[in-house]
């Protein structure tokens, strides 16, 4: 059957090197064409491809890193992929918008780096048409020998549809499957949300207590903050994560933290980031802290009283809070990210419980999101404190519960979150109209970001209402085709107020936007109207700003929740010599080198690598992790005598200049 379909599609290839380009066999469905990949060229196949047409493959890469890119009939790009490093395969996917010859070109990742390869094409079909065929080619990218997802529809506590793709551990070649538990990340936190409002309403506790009641070791800063606020990342807290990579922790290497450390962090924070109640700060420090309220209420380790009160009485018989990366959970899927050589295993984040740490599987999830309708556990009163929007103190919404984020999609009323661990990362979707939802739980970030999206739109699209069509002709990608001077207005640099002042770059190649954060590949941007664009690749969104003039003024980044950006515009060359030096901060007593190098200001801790800094306005520069934001201070007579850094969820860490 497969060989019906895919006759008369042709993949011709081109060698790169030369200009006489010379054509080779015609690639067959599953018989790979090996190659060497030139140091300066490039490697080039053609498809000739009907509308409406699907096709996957992977090039692997044997000692080298390779970048694939997708063009179509008109030149606009379609697909580029650059995720795993020498020695991992890298994958493609894509359907045709219409027909004509579409080129893949392999180029070496590294300028001057070639190396043997093998291209392979492993799907070609049409278009799927069914709900459970378009979810299958969503995931055509994942194989059995990389690391792989799950995705489970649910409908009344049931699943209506699940599916494992790719492997769960790639040491003993275990393929993901429906029964694979797998760590959902911050996924996590409506759990531990249940769970101090199942403890509220048995009278173990108030929401409106102060954590101090229960803490009594945490620093006192004259404010109260509540229980209510840590379920809602309105406390002021530092995130306690961040603020122990800036100290220099290698947290996504794996370094330790152990489960009280958070009050450490806290009680070391000279003032709260903001009022209680005040501002929505996602936040890690909060949730875990919860957890150690309630074992203080409960006088139980927390992960025991989760599965004794909560998952079991759900039947819910293979969920687990993992209380350390070495608790063994069986036949759990193992987490991956791209390293030399191909995949590298890595362990969970240490002191994360609450904040996320769980592993669960689809078919508990449905008895989870059942629960949410029925009330069978906890009843309807605590379902409702779980699902209703916190108030801040200006009296607007938060548009978040107890660890889920409260909209809508399409029209459609959703309780949803996403997750990530250092390797993992999940959606949880959930609609409570339907009491139904989705999940897709993955042990590998550089799976399709679209997955979800396509799992909403193959199996919901009927309860949604589409969204308004822009006065532009439409598009076969998003149905929004927004012109080219739009575009140009939105490109520039915008700093993020509530990301530490994360820079972002819009940057405009033909008629697509790409976004470009610090250290990470440029993402495409697709319009979904004339103002709002998805980011490819990654469950976010970004919405421009333009005052009545038409001028535009800032974005709305949105990732775990609202972040607003102001537009920064380009600024004049500044002395870098003025600001190097060496920093010291006496809250993380930690210290920063800062240096100039090949004209660019360079910063510098013992555990990480040299970043460099990128001048935004005035005496702020935007960064990359360990910071994303440092902002110099100068004494009356203009000498800089230190700076404020911060790295999104921590901010304002005072460091003070120690030498010239």
């Amino acid at each position: 059957m497969q060989a019906c379909i895919t006759r008369g599609v042709a993949l011709l290839l081109f060698c790169g090197s030369g200009v006489h380009a010379q054509q080779a066999p015609q690639l067959q469905l599953r018989t790979p064409i090996r190659a060497t990949l030139p140091a300066d060229g490039m490697l080039r196949y053609e498809l000739n491809l009907p509308n409406r047409h699907f096709v996957a493959g992977r090039v692997d890469q044997d000692g080298v890193d390779a970048t694939v890119t997708i063009t179509g009939p008109t030149g606009k790009r379609v697909q580029r992929s650059a995720r795993v490093g020498r020695g991992g395969p890298e994958s493609f996917g894509f359907a045709t918008d219409t027909a004509g010859r579409y080129v893949v070109e392999v180029t070496p990742a590294t300028a001057g780096k070639g190396g043997a390869v093998r291209v392979q094409l492993t799907r070609s079909e049409p278009v799927a048409t069914t709900p459970e065929g378009k979810v299958d080619q969503a995931a055509a990218q994942l194989y059995k020998d990389t690391p792989g997802a799950v995705v489970g529809v649910i409908k009344e506590g049931k699943l209506a549809f699940v599916k494992g793709y790719g492997a769960a551990d790639l040491t003993y070649e275990m393929p993901f499957t429906a029964e694979t538990p797998t760590n959902i990340g911050s996924s996590s936190k409506q759990f531990t949300g249940f769970a101090l409002a199942l403890l509220a309403s048995r009278g173990k506790l108030s929401l409106s207590d102060d954590v101090r009641k229960h803490i009594p070791e945490l620093k006192d800063f004259g404010k109260t903050i509540t229980v209510r606020h840590l379920l809602t990342h309105t406390t002021g807290y530092r995130e306690f994560i961040n603020t122990l990579i800036i100290e220099g922790r290698q947290v996504l290497e794996g370094d330790y933290i152990a489960s009280d450390e958070v009050i450490k962090v806290i009680n070391r924070q000279p003032a709260l980031q903001n009022e209680p109640g005040a501002e929505f700060n996602y936040n890690n420090s909060a949730f875990a802290l919860a957890t150690i309220v309630a074992e203080r209420v409960t006088g139980v380790p927390f992960a025991e009283w989760m599965r004794n009160e909560v998952f079991l009485p759900l039947g819910m018989t293979k969920t687990w809070v993992r209380a350390n990366p070495g608790q063994i959970i069986p036949g759990r899927s193992a987490g991956y990210i791209p390293g030399e050589g191909g995949f590298r295993e890595v362990r969970d984040l240490h002191g994360s419980a609450g904040a996320g740490g769980i592993y669960t599987t689809p078919g508990d999830v449905a008895k989870w999101m059942h629960n949410f309708k029925t009330g069978e556990l906890g009843g309807p009163a605590v379902i409702k404190e779980l699902s209703t929007s916190f108030v801040l103190n200006d009296g607007k919404p938060s548009n978040y519960g107890y660890g889920l984020f409260l909209d809508t999609n399409r029209g459609l009323r959703r309780w949803q979150h996403g997750g990530n661990d250092i390797a993992h990362s999940s959606t949880f979707v959930y609609y409570p109209d339907l009491d139904a939802g989705y999940v897709v739980f993955s042990n590998y970030q550089g799976v399709p970001g679209g997955i979800a999206g396509v799992v909403a739109d193959a199996f919901f699209a009927q309860h949604m209402t589409m969204p308004p069509r822009a006065t532009a002709s439409a598009t076969a990608a998003s149905g929004v085709d927004v012109p080219a001077a739009t575009l140009r207005r939105y490109a520039g640099k915008y700093e993020m107020t509530t990301l530490g002042g994360l820079l972002l770059t819009v940057e405009q190649q033909g008629n697509q936007l790409r976004l470009q954060l610090p250290g990470q590949p440029a993402l495409p941007l697709r319009p979904t109207s004339m103002t709002a664009f998805e980011v490819v690749g990654a469950p976010a969104r970004i919405t421009f700003n333009a005052a009545p003039d038409g001028a535009v003024e800032g974005i709305t980044f949105q990732q775990d929740g609202q972040h607003p950006g102001r537009r920064v515009a380009e600024q004049a060359a500044v002395d870098l010599a003025t600001f190097a030096g060496r920093y010291f901060s006496e809250e993380l007593e930690t210290f920063y080198d800062l240096s100039v190098e090949g004209g660019q200001l360079v910063i510098r801790h013992r555990r990480f690598g040299p970043v460099t800094l990128t001048h935004t306005t005035g005496d702020s520069f935007s960064a990359t992790l360990p910071v994303s934001q440092v902002v110099f201070r100068r004494d009356a007579q203009g000498t800089v005598t230190g700076f404020d850094a911060g790295n999104g969820r921590a901010r304002d860490i005072r460091f003070r200049k120690v030498t010239p």
